[in-house]
Order: C-alpha cells, then structure tokens, then sequence
C-alpha cells in the first residue's frame, strides 16, 4: 500500500511538472487555446468543396422562349453568383483563359425551335478544364437546370413520374454540417500532437533529460506523467469546440456527449504515441516540430477529410486503416449527424485501441532505448 501511495505521489508530482512547462509561459497557453479555435471558425468557412458564388458565361445564339426560360433558370441558381452575355466563341475562350467565368453555356439558333417540335435540343457546355473538381460539379449543376427547363417547357415527357430525392442526416446538404465534425478531429488531433512532441526533445534540449533519468522516478510513471497533459489539453479544445459548434454554428449533438469523450480519449490515445514516438527521435523541439509536420501531413490526406477513402488505391485503403483520424472522423461525424448509437461508438472504437496499443508501446521501447 505504501509503494502504492508513493508511487501516485511521484506521478501526481511528475504530471503537475509536466503541466507546469506546458502552461508557465503566457504566450504558450495562448498558443494552446487561440490558435486552435481560430482554425476551427476559419476552416469552417473556407475549408469546403462546394462550388458557390461561381460566374458563368452565356452565348445565347437563340433567344427564344426556351433559351429565355434555361438562361433565366441559371440567373435564380443560388450557386452562381452571376452570368456574362458573351457574343462570341472568342470572347468564351478568352475569358475562361483568363480564369474569369468558369465556363460558358452555348445554345444554338434552333434550341427552341426543337423544344418546340419535340426534338431533342442541345446545350453546349464548355468548362475550365484546370479547376477539374469545380468543372465537374458546374456541370452538375447546369444538367439538373437542364432537367428542369425540360419539365417546364415540356412536362409530358414526365408521362405523370418524378424522382424524389431525399437525403438522409443531411437533408439541405449544408457543407458546414460535415465539415465541423471532421474539424473537431483534424484540430484536436494536431494540438495533442503539438504538446506531445515536445515533451523529450524539450527536456534534452534543456539538458534536464539526464536529471530526469536519475531520478525515483519509474519508467512507466515518466510516461504517464508526460502523456497525460496532452490528453488533458486535447480534451479541454475538444469541450471547448462542442460548445462553439453547437451554440455558435448552431449545429447540435444528436449522439451521446459520454460517447463523445469517450471516443476522444481513444482517439488522444493514439496520436499522443504518435507524437512520443517523434519526440523519442527528435534532439531539438525544432526537430520534433518538423517531424510532427512529416507524419500530420499523411495523416490528413488519408484520413478522407479533402477526399473519400474509397477513392483512393486500394492498397492506401489498406494504410490508411492504420491511421486513427479516419476512424475517428467516423465517429464524429455518426455522433452529429445520425446519433450513431453506443455499441457503434464503442465497435469503431475498437481500431483506435489498437492503434493506440501499437503507437504506445513503440514509443515505450524506443523511449526505453533511447534512456539505455
């Protein structure tokens, strides 16, 4: 019992040390809390794959009452923000050249007349090849216009059907809704990451590493000391992110708020060996900073934050179930979009014990190499 005492004295005073570095310096703790949250209200923001606010060109060689109809239509799309009369192909080419419209709608002289007679009619559509993503989804955008000139000006081509389309947790397909809860975890994961990989290559560059290794202390309860004021600072931007989405974007949180830390710690777990592991290596906390900037940056590309893990090559599918940001932007996202029930929380939970088994234990063996 009293080796018990001793030993949560020694961690209780370890931990209180390790806080102390952290938060001491006024411009650290600013560091820790300002910047993170900035990320998170600018990234809501600008950080989106919506295509909105666009200007597209209209060579209108028609003017008929069909063309009128198609060109007003694209006038009241909310994601064009406006159109150019063009009056040649040249003027077309030059502006998309320019990067001025992102492409440009032609309708032929006998556009109405084949609406009129029944006839298939076509709209020629030319976009900016160089903004591929942003050209794929205009091009969306001007067929469902498209869609619905034809069912305006001929609606007996319906023959009485329509499709409904309803879209599950997201019904408006508002951006903000997905990218907030990806955001949680691509924030929280890089500030955990942050302090961790500070916290050896601080003590050498200090020359306190060697004070440290002569000490009472253990093992176990240096590692403990030093990983446990990463998690809690990672659970503290987490709090502090649920409370800016939900009360300042208005977004709610339809899951549990236990299985939202809970699966945090999970989460906290495996970065925080990732960030031990880079601070086992690194001499300098100017080496370590660059380390962390060398594994945050794979991270985030396979974590299906900018892109869809099923899009990928399936042998980065396979890498990337090794890295705990995916799983966890599941979570996130199950939490506040479709209440994603306990047993879902703790099933994909499951991966980051594992991952956090693996990164913990290689940063305790190369720790323990590194002090022999």
């Amino acid at each position: 019992m009293n080796d018990i005492r001793a030993s949560l004295v020694r961690l209780w005073a370890m931990i209180v040390k390790e806080l102390w570095a952290v938060l001491r310096d006024p411009r650290g703790r600013i560091t820790l809390i300002v910047p993170p949250v900035i990320q998170l209200v600018l990234f809501a923001s600008a950080a989106t794959l919506e295509v909105k606010n666009v200007a597209i060109g209209v060579y209108n060689r028609d003017n008929g009452p069909a063309a009128i109809e198609f060109v007003q239509q694209m006038a009241g799309s909310p994601n064009i923000r406006n159109l150019v009369m063009l009056h040649s192909t040249q003027e077309m080419r030059q502006l998309i050249n320019q990067q001025k419209i992102i492409g440009a709608v032609v309708l032929d002289e006998s556009f109405s007349r084949d609406i009129a007679a029944h006839r298939p009619a076509t709209v020629f559509l030319a976009l900016d090849g160089r903004r591929s993503n942003a050209a794929q989804i205009v091009g969306g955008y001007i067929n469902t216009i498209a869609a619905n000139v034809g069912a305006v000006l001929r609606p007996e081509t319906l023959q009485g059907g329509a499709t409904v389309v309803r879209n599950m947790f997201n019904p408006n397909l508002d951006f903000i809704l997905f990218i907030l809860p990806t955001l949680v975890v691509t924030v929280a994961g890089i500030s955990a990451l942050s302090v961790t990989v500070q916290s050896v290559a601080r003590e050498r560059e200090l020359g306190s590493f060697d004070q440290l290794m002569v000490s009472p202390l253990h093992l176990y309860e240096i590692l403990i000391g030093k990983m446990t004021p990463p998690m809690l600072i990672g659970l503290f931007n987490a709090a502090l992110y649920l409370v800016i989405i939900t009360q300042i974007f208005g977004e709610p949180l339809k899951g549990s708020i236990i299985m939202y830390f809970v699966a945090l710690v999970f989460f906290l777990n495996a970065n925080i060996g990732i960030g031990m592991m880079v601070s086992s290596i690194a001499q300098t906390q100017q080496q370590a900073f660059l380390g962390m900037f060398l594994v945050t940056v794979p991270i985030n590309m396979l974590s299906g934050f900018a892109s869809p893990v099923d899009n990928m090559p399936v042998w980065l599918q396979y890498v990337s179930q090794a890295n705990p940001q995916m799983h966890m932007i599941v979570i996130m996202e199950g939490l506040f979009l479709k209440a994603m029930p306990a047993m879902d929380v703790l099933a994909n939970c499951v991966p980051l014990f594992l991952i956090s088994l693996v990164t913990l234990t290689t940063a305790t063996l190369m720790f323990r190499s590194r002090v022999e």
